[in-house]
């Protein structure tokens, strides 16, 4: 009865606090972002400069896509439903 006693005060007395990782979220976001707009637009520059349109327009989309992915992150969880979905997996 006291051992009950004690892992019923243990449990209680310490609630677990959930992590927020949110603001972690927007401080990368606010570091990683202008430094990744920045390394894109000097990579293009290269491209348009040396005349290689097809790696310029490559490498755009490319940037585009990790830019979505990066700032929006919820569209990834939002792509695999919809792909699970549409292939009948549940």
């Amino acid at each position: 009865m006291y051992l009950q006693h004690l892992t019923d005060t243990a449990v209680g007395a310490a609630p677990q606090a959930a992590i927020s990782t949110q603001g972690l979220v927007t401080y990368l976001q606010g570091l990683f972002g202008p430094l990744f707009l920045g390394i894109v637009g000097i990579v293009a520059l290269f491209f348009l400069f040396t005349k290689e349109i097809t790696k310029f327009v490559q490498f755009i989309v490319l940037a585009v896509a990790i830019a979505v992915v990066f700032y929006t992150p919820s569209i990834v969880q939002t792509l695999a439903t919809g792909i699970a979905n549409a292939l009948g997996v549940h």
